[in-house]
């Protein structure tokens, strides 16, 4: 190896180190202040370690502050919305892979044409239709309203998969008897698992992160995490102990899904992206 060679790189580790240690900056800093005493954390002396590691904001979220009630509200409108937005996203995009029929581009045009206008524009409507069905405040609301931004992107992602899974496999389970139920159970979704875990996983992170729809139809007895965590934020200040606490908390879900979904979920990102 040449000192050219060795000197690029060196330059390239180098490089690499510097934009993972700014990566992971933040993550460490939310971090140390959720472990920090309120002696060091108000201090006017700036410190990037805890001096004297404490847990009392973590205690003060599972006693004094009701945590767990918004993790399980967040818990389920995230899951309940994965599984609506993945179950008719998939039909959907079978129906525009598979079959043909009027219209059939007019609305895949429709569903693509929704993610061209900001979430915020539905606010309003969504919150005169909640009201009128009579579930405004309550985990449903969130539920029928993260579906409408969620499922366009879900279908048109399926789409993309579905369209380079070849049909030549369903057509040989029908020729061996199969009916077209259960081609698309026992051949077609096994070869879909990657994507679908990829979607899924895209579904339940837009729902459990969500704040702008979560703060309009929610109370306090049916507000998400990222709800919850703003009310920590005061008009005389703000209790960065506790609000980091909970940040590490809502995070550790979707890491916890990452470190199990990798591998199909990158899978699921890069398929079709080659062809032959």
């Amino acid at each position: 190896m040449t000192r050219q060679h060795l000197g690029r790189r060196v330059l390239f580790y180098l490089v690499l180190i510097v934009f993972i240690i700014v990566l992971c900056f933040p993550f460490y800093w939310i971090f140390v202040t959720s472990i920090k005493p309120e002696s060091e954390l108000y201090s006017s002396v700036v410190t990037y370690y805890a001096h004297k590691v404490s847990f009392n904001a973590y205690r003060e979220l599972f006693t004094s502050f009701n945590f767990p009630k918004y993790m399980l509200n967040s818990l389920v409108v995230s899951v309940v919305t994965t599984a609506i937005s993945l179950l008719f996203s998939l039909l959907a995009a079978y129906s525009f892979c598979r079959f043909h029929y009027p219209g059939r581009k007019f609305l895949m045009g429709l569903f693509l044409c929704n993610n061209m206008f900001p979430t915020v524009l539905l606010l309003i409507p969504l919150y005169s239709i909640m009201r009128q069905l009579n579930v405004l405040y309550t985990p449903t609301a969130l539920i029928l309203a993260y579906t409408t931004f969620t499922l366009p992107f879900s279908i048109w992602l399926l789409n993309g998969y579905i369209k380079d899974c070849p049909m030549a496999l369903e057509e040989a389970a029908l020729i061996d008897g199969c009916n077209r139920f259960q081609a698309f159970v026992r051949v077609f979704l096994p070869i879909m698992k990657p994507c679908l875990v990829a979607t899924g996983v895209y579904i339940f992170m837009q729902s459990w992160n969500e704040y702008t729809y979560a703060s309009l139809l929610t109370n306090a007895e049916s507000r998400t995490i990222t709800v919850a965590l703003k009310t920590l934020i005061g008009q005389l200040g703000v209790q960065w102990d506790m609000l980091t606490a909970g940040g590490i908390i809502s995070v550790l879900p979707v890491c916890i899904m990452f470190f199990f979904a990798q591998k199909r979920l990158i899978e699921g990102l890069t398929a079709g992206a080659v062809k032959g």
